[in-house]
């Protein structure tokens, strides 16, 4: 029997490994959390960290994997190309052009080698260099960390009225605290709306399955808070963007695999906010995909990995959406019963949440879920780690699936306390 490394076992590493089970692989699955919910779904489990690459590899020479991958995490796709290439396995990618995908500063600069348009942007290594180039903008900016994701730490920064040292040094302290390399990334803010391009290439040609729109919390943050297949924007926009995605995995140089592209639209045309060379997250391609195209992205991976032939192209054109619950900043979010809450740094106890049966039932609706239950602390959305659960529903078209997901989030109820003390 083959074996195989998939690091993760997150919610969203599940489907890569029952895949893997359905083809005759005995899976181990790697994660630092002990008490990871894929767990169950493999046939062994070793509780290493998934960027740890040299623990990665010592566990590869003692098992003995046949093929190692992950499925939806950014860091993961740097330890697999560097244990494959270190015990001369299968790789589609090259580690170099794997830290170019995991990398924001190195993606900038690979993507302005390769004629990909991005926004325009500086990498700042210390506190001071921060300072100097967050004036470069004369009223707002984007400021990252380079190497992180799920929206961990990436805040818009208007200057307009406020562009004082200690102002400008809270900001580069949070944004760092979130940067492994400590790193931060300066960038334009990009006005218009975002995409993003699922795609999978076989012998180094990239083939767009299909382009899904992205819906974030309101600014400051860019916290992703719904997606709809497929994309409603018009054809000439729908070009462009194909033109840039594919540009960049060519960039990227992935021979097979899938990517992950993400675009905004913005007055001078398509531009690049990044590129992952790997399956999107937020169920996009383990879930909306397969509904809307009638691709299993994930088994087209498994076969990719395995050597399998690969079949990427689209059978139906359906629509299908999900939508997340959430704690909105100044927003209004629908299930939530509570005052408007506008204080990040405020935490509030779930007393209540009803409804998630009758969501379940509703037209359309093909899963709802929860991520929290009342007790728990939460506080207003900052990053993907903060949403409370989501809800999955498909339609004849991308109109009718976001319609039956929204009603369906409608009649999900929830009941906040805020904690005084905090």
């Amino acid at each position: 029997m083959k074996k195989i490394f998939i690091l993760g076992a997150s919610a969203l590493q599940i489907p890569m490994i029952q895949k893997a089970k359905e083809n005759g692989l005995y899976v181990y699955a790697l994660d630092y959390n002990p008490s990871a919910v894929g767990i169950p779904f493999a046939d062994e489990f070793l509780c290493i960290s998934t960027i740890d690459r040299e623990a990665v590899l010592a566990a590869a020479k003692k098992y003995k994997p046949d093929f190692i991958m992950t499925s939806t995490s950014d860091m993961p796709v740097r330890t697999a190309a560097w244990v494959n290439e270190k015990l001369g396995l299968k790789r589609d990618l090259e580690y170099e052009d794997a830290i170019c995908a995991t990398d924001k500063d190195r993606m900038r600069r690979r993507m302005q080698e390769c004629k990909v348009p991005v926004p325009k942007f500086y990498a700042a290594y210390s506190m001071e260099d921060f300072i100097g180039k967050s004036r470069i903008f004369r009223e707002r900016f984007v400021a990252k960390p380079a190497d992180n994701a799920a929206s961990r730490g990436v805040v818009l920064v208007d200057t307009l009225n406020n562009r004082s040292v200690g102002f400008l040094k809270n900001i580069y302290n949070y944004v760092h605290g979130f940067s492994r390399s400590g790193v931060v990334m300066v960038e334009e803010y990009m006005e218009g709306p975002e995409v993003s391009v699922e795609i999978f290439t076989i012998d180094g040609e990239p083939h767009i399955i299909t382009i899904t729109d992205k819906m974030v919390t309101n600014l400051p943050y860019f916290v992703e808070t719904g997606h709809t297949e497929p994309s409603v924007l018009p054809d000439i926009e729908l070009k462009d963007i194909r033109r840039v995605a594919i540009a960049a995995v060519k960039a990227i140089r992935m021979q097979n695999g899938p990517c992950h592209a993400e675009i905004k639209v913005t007055p001078k045309g398509a531009k690049l906010v990044e590129i992952a060379a790997r399956m999107g997250g937020d169920f996009i391609t383990s879930k909306l995909v397969p509904m809307s195209t009638g691709v299993d992205m994930t088994g087209c991976c498994m076969d990719s990995v395995i050597g399998n032939e690969v079949n990427c192209t689209p059978v139906c054109d359906k629509g299908s959406a999900i939508r997340f619950m959430y704690l909105g900043s100044g927003q209004a979010v629908p299930g939530i019963n509570s005052e408007i809450a506008t204080d990040v740094r405020k935490k509030y106890r779930i007393s209540s949440i009803e409804g998630e049966d009758i969501a379940g039932s509703m037209p359309g609706v093909t899963e709802v879920e929860l991520y929290v239950k009342p007790g728990d602390e939460v506080g207003i959305l900052t990053n993907s780690n903060g949403r409370f659960g989501h809800v999955i529903a498909g339609g004849k078209d991308a109109k009718e699936a976001a319609a039956n997901a929204e009603d369906a989030l409608r009649v999900i109820k929830f009941e906040f306390e805020r904690l005084e003390n905090e």
